[in-house]
């Protein structure tokens, strides 16, 4: 499996995801962002690229390895990559995204694709693994065309992982009906949180708190992005704790997580605000599961914190990466089934957040969404079954 993660880490997890429901096959997780650390399923051997990564504005690839050049990370990739699969002699091959994104890593990816269609590789199957919502292009028609090309040449199967009763890549896509592929969508792709861990073992309250103590989680995924959104939450709650029309009401303990790359310079800020009742971290292991024993979520809307929102049943408040189209739309369609509350850029203003977060907890109740959930384990099952390619 061929996972290229550039920003955050939510493309990493959700092919991890993937790759740990395939029990009883040997899996190679070859990944080309910065390293990730995680633990792997024993069926499961990752080899990493040279990293390379985008800028928080996507203008531009650049090297995570100070001591190489794009250029150098590019060749050497490329190599390793042909020769890794001439070595390892997969039955099937998965590519995370591409060729509906990743265009930008074409270099490595189509001299792989073109040698299986040719003969010069061993023969395997070739499967495209995507998401449910594709990111806007400034030249819709030439991307279509592209991709239907590339999919419909060197592809045999392209797995969606959504819902279809929920989103469809048409809503993203305009020209489905030119795939010549089977398409199969998967459900979408979700941990499932560990019902047996309690509160007093994962989130205990400071000595002498009282029990009815509200709990809010905070994150912004794995990336470097979300720095204003965790400025907003701190400073919002530094507000609350000294406002006093919040004086006679529960007291709220957070637990900020800023994700894996977060910059040291905002990571110092934060932990400031440190307190008995505010704990600042990078991250943790037990995230989904410190999230479905909080009574509110508040963070971006990628598809994994989205994803791990419906899976713990928590009340969320989420600000999108407006980037792209991506995270609002997403956030948007999930809040007409779940208590969701997407937020603009005019709600981070602690006045405003503060009333916003009031709402929330005093209002919302933890519930479940009738959204299919099982897109690793289905995908795990549909890969293997000769019927999905024909």
């Amino acid at each position: 499996m061929y996972c290229q993660h550039v920003l955050g880490v939510g493309h990493f997890f959700r092919a991890l995801e993937i790759c740990r429901a395939m029990k009883g096959h040997d899996v190679v997780l070859i990944t080309g962002g910065a390293p990730v650390e995680s633990i792997l399923p024993e069926n499961v051997r990752e080899i990493r690229l040279p990293p390379l990564m985008m800028d928080r504005n996507f203008s531009g690839i650049y090297s995570h390895d100070r001591d190489k050049s794009v250029e150098q990370a590019k060749s050497e990739r490329r190599d390793f990559f042909y020769r890794c699969f001439i070595e390892e002699r997969p039955d099937i091959l998965i590519v995370e995204l591409y060729p509906f994104g990743r265009k930008a890593f074409r270099f490595e990816l189509d001299p792989v694709l073109k040698g299986i269609c040719n003969g010069t590789l061993p023969p395997c199957r070739v499967v495209c693994s995507l998401r449910d919502i594709l990111v806007e292009k400034d030249d819709v028609e030439s991307y279509e065309k592209r991709v239907i090309k590339t999919l419909n040449q060197y592809f045999d199967a392209l797995l969606v992982h959504s819902d279809p009763d929920f989103l469809r890549l048409d809503t993203t896509f305009s020209r489905m009906d030119e795939i010549t592929v089977p398409v199969h969508y998967t459900g979408f792709v979700a941990s499932m949180p560990d019902r047996g861990k309690t509160l007093s073992e994962l989130w205990p309250l400071p000595a002498g708190s009282d029990a009815s103590c509200q709990r809010i989680i905070v994150s912004v995924g794995g990336g470097n992005v979300g720095r204003e959104l965790l400025i907003a939450v701190v400073n919002t709650i530094a507000l609350i704790n000294r406002s006093e029309g919040f004086r006679n009401r529960k007291k709220i303990f957070v637990k900020l997580f800023s994700g894996h790359f977060m910059d040291d310079e905002t990571f110092s800020f934060l932990k400031q605000f440190e307190s008995e009742f505010v704990q600042v971290s990078r991250f943790t292991s037990d995230f989904l599961n410190l999230m479905s024993l909080s009574d509110l979520s508040i963070s971006m809307a990628g598809y994994n914190t989205c994803m791990n929102i419906l899976a713990s049943g928590v009340p969320a408040i989420v600000w999108p990466f407006d980037q792209n189209r991506e995270q609002r739309l997403r956030a948007t369609l999930l809040s007409y089934r779940h208590p969701i509350k997407v937020l603009s850029d005019d709600d981070l203003a602690p006045e405003k957040f503060s009333v916003i977060i009031q709402e929330i907890l005093d209002t919302s109740n933890k519930g479940r969404v009738k959204i299919n959930l099982s897109g690793a384990v289905n995908s795990a099952r549909l890969i293997v079954l000769p019927s999905i390619y024909s």
